[in-house]
């Protein structure tokens, strides 16, 4: 077992997780505006669709792991492409945050809860990200590929359920320090880049 690599795994996990992005902002603006709570069972929807996206990676991408070194080359190709693509995308956005709390409607905790698990389950780049994000972090020769997926998967849904939970519950306190720094944005943008190039270069160099 590769120790070094979950390591990695969870270092470049908790990076993506603190960066801003839909679902963390989304944590945040709710946290805010219904309160601490209504973040949580938010968080809890986003996390519990992720395991629909493991469960759809682990079994896609072990069969063609199986199938052929040429397919699980091509496999590795695509989530170097894509990742580098997301550092493109990043490298392209504006570095400001911009939270603004207008036009959030107030809903109970199981409405949240189950909007946070649709909009992750039926948010296709989820799974594309796993796709392009999993493969490069297979960390054993001897345990089963779709194990090692599901390991990935519930470690990438832990830690980013420790965050975005802290996210939730300092949501007032956060929201103050982001209008404070504005630089703020400017660091975590890089930080984005440069740990989606990192990743990038890692699963290409990956081997089966």
């Amino acid at each position: 077992m590769n120790v070094d690599l979950l390591i990695s795994f969870i270092i470049a996990t908790s990076v993506l997780a603190i960066s801003p992005g839909p679902d963390n902002i989304y944590v945040l603006m709710q946290s805010i505006v219904n309160g601490k709570i209504f973040g949580l069972a938010t968080v809890a929807g986003l996390i519990s669709g992720c395991l629909v996206h493991t469960t759809l990676v682990a079994f896609g991408v072990s069969a063609i792991i199986k199938e052929s070194d040429s397919l699980f080359f091509i496999i590795k190709l695509f989530g170097a492409s894509y990742l580098l693509y997301l550092a493109f995308k990043v490298f392209r956005s504006k570095a400001e945050l911009s939270l603004t709390s207008e036009d959030i409607p107030e809903k109970s905790m199981w409405q949240l809860f189950k909007q946070g698990f649709i909009m992750n389950v039926l948010n296709p780049k989820v799974s594309i990200f796993f796709l392009a994000f999993f493969p490069g972090f297979l960390f054993s020769e001897t345990m089963s590929t779709i194990t090692q997926f599901y390991v990935l998967g519930l470690l990438f849904m832990f830690v980013s359920a420790v965050i975005f939970s802290t996210i939730a519950i300092l949501a007032g306190s956060i929201s103050n320090y982001i209008k404070q720094h504005k630089r703020l944005g400017f660091y975590l943008k890089w930080l984005q880049i440069i740990v989606f190039v990192g990743i990038a270069i890692l699963i290409f160099t990956s081997e089966k």
